[in-house]
């Protein structure tokens, strides 16, 4: 269900977590309902902000490339999920080909795809890395801090099927995130099974888009659970045609700022927070969390100077913004080693199979911090040595303080489900 993993939560279990807690059967009941509907992503990661008062996701990643933040305590989980997702998607597999971005050269990301060639093997699988950069020209091999090493191979294409020399895979599973669009390469592979599809990566995917989907989860989940569907979403606001160097699109954006941090406002005064509401501007394709900034006030942005309008223009790949979301702020409250952090959940197929959080010393509980001098530390398991208290309900005297988490990671999964299914070219539309 969820791994009992130790979060750096120390303070009493307030209203919302203690409601989540209790009402864990019916949560399950109703999220096994969902994926009889619906199918799962094949993987994915969510990172997640607990402001005491509210917990919501604030994004979802479909090619997760922290794998290697994973504690060996966790492969099992990762295992398990895996083999259960094969046996869905291809109970007949026995190669499987990773394409990684094609920039990831660096020793971390690198480790990541390592860790996934790992838990893959571990499944059954016979893994390989087919590198789809045209700077690959022929296998290479990268020996990591950790004693272990990772081999690119330049991938072969043929009629309707892609691999590496002498490697055959049934399932290819993109690492990559197609910023740049999906190239030619992936496209018609009618006999093999691409996971995630083309159209999850960001050159068809929108955070808008996706933030729609949770919002309509967060209600029907709200109403489930009997709660404020605000409590678990961030509100947000999308502009178009935004083109931050010639001042195009500045003043609906202006206005969207200024009507996003009115609701907050009203929010915050309905449940007494005494804090002061704040948005984020982002890239509504963007990743790697290039293109963000965060704003108390919509005036703030008529003094931008240069070089903020060009952080917020481009992306990675050299992508130009010029679709935008405005997405409420929420404050993190958990603290490692004094730093700001916020947990990321990782999940396989309909499963979450660990974390960990992402912390920076040099950012505030207000600012992204999915950035340059981040870090990261694993979520460890959560052994007991104490016997419940008599008369206490069994697990009552040790409550699973990360399950609230694997909730809302799952919802935001469920949301990207909804949402690929809404741009997937291939769906059968009944009048």
């Amino acid at each position: 269900m969820v791994p009992h993993l130790i979060t750096a939560l120390t303070g009493p279990i307030n209203e919302l977590e203690q409601r989540i807690l209790d009402s864990m059967p019916a949560i399950e009941r109703w999220f096994r309902l969902e994926w009889m509907e619906h199918t799962p992503p094949f993987y994915s990661s969510v990172d997640i902000r607990n402001a005491g008062f509210k917990l919501a996701p604030v994004d979802t990643n479909l090619f997760p490339g922290g794998w290697n933040n994973l504690t060996d305590d966790m492969l099992p989980l990762a295992v398990q999920a895996a083999m259960a997702a094969i046996e869905k998607i291809c109970p007949e597999a026995r190669n499987l080909l990773i394409i990684p971005e094609n920039h990831g050269r660096d020793s971390a990301y690198l480790a990541n795809i390592a860790q996934l060639v790992r838990i893959f093997n571990l499944a059954g699988l016979h893994a390989r890395v087919g590198s789809i950069s045209p700077d690959v020209k022929r296998a290479t091999s990268f020996e990591l801090p950790q004693g272990s090493k990772v081999v690119l191979e330049p991938v072969v294409r043929t009629r309707h099927r892609l691999g590496v020399k002498h490697f055959d895979p049934c399932t290819i599973l993109l690492n990559n995130d197609l910023s740049a669009g999906a190239p030619g390469i992936l496209e018609d592979l009618y006999e093999q099974y691409l996971l995630p599809p083309l159209h999850a990566g960001w050159s068809v995917r929108r955070k808008s888009r996706h933030f729609q989907c949770y919002e309509e989860v967060a209600k029907r989940f709200g109403k489930m659970l009997g709660i404020d569907p605000w409590l678990i979403n961030p509100l947000f606001g999308s502009v178009q045609g935004v083109d931050f160097q010639a001042d195009v699109g500045l003043e609906a954006l202006q206005s969207t700022v200024d009507a996003t941090l009115t609701k907050v406002r009203r929010k915050y005064k309905e449940y007494g927070i005494n804090e002061k509401p704040f948005v984020l501007i982002k890239a509504d394709n963007g990743t790697h969390g290039l293109g963000i900034m965060t704003l108390r006030d919509a005036k703030e942005l008529d003094g931008l100077s240069r070089k903020a309008r060009s952080k917020l223009a481009t992306l990675q790949e050299g992508q130009v913004t010029h679709d935008v979301i405005v997405q409420e702020g929420v404050l993190t409250q958990e603290r490692i080693h004094q730093a700001v952090a916020e947990p990321v959940v990782y999940m396989m197929d309909r499963y979450v199979v660990g974390g960990f959080y992402r912390m920076h010393a040099e950012r505030g509980s207000d600012e992204n911090l999915n950035a340059p001098g981040a870090s990261f530390v694993p979520l460890a398991f959560q052994h007991s040595t104490q016997l419940p208290q008599p008369g206490a309900r069994p697990g009552a005297s040790a409550p699973n303080r990360f399950y609230m988490y694997g909730v809302v990671a799952r919802l935001a999964m469920l949301a990207a489900s909804y949402e690929l299914e809404a741009t997937d070219p291939q769906a059968e539309v009944y009048d």
